[in-house]
């Protein structure tokens, strides 16, 4: 099983309503619990280098945030909503980032790719890659796996509110889901068998999506994913793959679409 997460206490910015805890920040996330009774809303701001992360914070339990920027300075905020969609700054907390190495964002669980070692997701990552050495051997088995279980829910696609998280043992008991569904599912089997991905979300042409990168020693990130199929590379997005069937634009797209990636998780 991969690296879990952990709120080590070394370091840390407290108030009486939160805890900013950054222990361990060269491998790749910081951690934040509100434990104060509220009603209200609660945000996370995370400034990195390059790009800033709006999440929701749940009450009353730690929440895992990855440090997607790489190295460099960010800046932290823990806000609680006060009237309409304003809010108010409860602490915040800065610190310089210096990764173990630039993978260690993209190999352990967050709030968008949630699980642990008895996540079922978890099982079946380890039951569909056993035997297999080649990375890519592992991510086609997964790859395979999620694309021809998972249907693709439109009902759930009409309905998805903002702030949405995937529950990954829901969406395999349900075997169906949207793009963020089917991105975060094989990430996190990817990830528990310690192989580096991005969960990334952005644009896909000009509809909003989720779609994953894999690293492979043979060839460094894969944007988007893609397959190797003993000839050439194809994009291998699990979403598409799986409900485009044979309709011309969307298998055009999948194999000359532009992907425009916006955050990383």
């Amino acid at each position: 099983f991969s690296a879990t997460t952990v709120a080590s206490g070394e370091l840390v910015e407290s108030s009486e309503e939160a805890v900013i805890d950054y222990s361990n920040t060269e491998d790749g996330y910081v951690m934040v619990c509100f434990s104060a009774e509220t009603d209200k809303r609660l945000k996370v701001l995370l400034q990195g280098p390059s790009t800033t992360y709006n999440y929701n914070l749940p009450q009353g339990e730690w929440t895992v945030f990855p440090l997607s920027d790489g190295d460099g300075s960010y800046r932290i905020g823990v806000y609680e909503n006060t009237t309409g969609k304003k809010y108010a700054t409860v602490m915040t907390a800065s610190f310089d980032v210096t990764l173990r190495d630039a993978f260690a964002p993209f190999l352990r669980p967050n709030q968008y790719v949630n699980y642990t070692a008895a996540t079922k997701a978890v099982e079946k990552g380890l039951e569909l890659t056993d035997g297999l050495e080649a990375t890519l051997e592992k991510v086609a088995a997964v790859y395979d796996f999620v694309v021809s279980t998972l249907s693709y829910d439109y009902d759930k696609a009409r309905t998805v509110k903002s702030g949405y998280l995937p529950d990954l043992d829901q969406v395999l008991d349900a075997e169906k889901g949207i793009c963020f569904d089917y991105a975060a599912l094989m990430t996190a089997m990817l990830r528990s068998q310690q192989i580096p991905c991005k969960l990334v979300v952005g644009y896909a042409g000009s509809v909003y999506h989720a779609w994953i990168s894999v690293w492979t020693e043979e060839n460094g990130w894969v944007d988007g994913a893609i397959f190797f199929d003993g000839q050439m590379w194809k994009r291998m997005d699990p979403t598409f793959a799986s409900s485009g069937g044979e309709d011309p634009q969307v298998r055009d797209f999948i194999e000359n679409g532009t992907y425009t990636a916006k955050y990383l998780y």
